[in-house]
C-alpha cells in the first residue's frame, strides 16, 4: 500500500518561505504523476502544483505561479514544494497525492480533477500571518 508522508509545514510571516516534503514508501516515484494540494477551513481542496517525475514537467495553479516550485529527488523518493513570498491566503493544510493512472507527461498536465488522485498523505499545516 502506498504511503505518503508530508512534512515541512509551520507558522511563518508573510513574505517568508517554506519547503514542504512528500516522502513516498512502497511506491517508486520515478516516472510518476504526483501533485500538491491544499485545503483551507470551509473551502474545497484545490490543486497547487503537479509534476511528472519522468521529465520534471510541472503545472501550477495561477495562485502558485512565480512563487512556488515543485521538484523531486528520486534517490530520496521525495517530492518537494518550495514556497516563497508566502501570503496569508496560502494558509491551509497541504497534501501530496499520487495519480497512478496518469502515466505520461501528456496525461499529467492538469491539476484537476481531484478524483483522479488515488493515494493521499495526512497533510502538513501551513499558517502565514500578516
Amino acid at each position: 500500500q502506498v504511503q505518503l508522508v508530508e512534512s515541512g509545514g509551520g507558522s511563518v510571516q508573510a513574505g517568508e518561505s517554506l519547503r514542504l516534503s512528500c516522502e513516498a514508501s512502497r511506491y517508486d516515484i520515478r516516472n510518476k504523476c504526483i501533485g500538491w494540494f491544499r485545503q483551507a477551513p470551509g473551502k474545497e481542496r484545490e490543486g497547487v502544483a503537479i509534476i511528472y517525475t519522468g521529465d520534471s514537467g510541472a503545472t501550477y495553479a495561477e495562485s502558485a505561479k512565480g512563487r512556488f516550485t515543485i521538484s523531486h529527488d528520486n534517490a530520496k523518493n521525495t517530492v518537494y514544494l518550495q514556497m516563497d513570498a508566502l501570503k496569508p491566503e496560502d494558509t491551509a493544510m497541504y497534501y501530496c497525492a499520487t495519480a497512478r493512472e496518469r502515466k505520461t507527461r501528456l496525461t499529467c498536465r492538469a491539476l484537476s480533477p481531484v478524483t483522479s488522485y488515488d493515494s493521499w498523505g495526512q497533510g502538513t499545516q501551513v499558517t502565514v500571518s500578516a
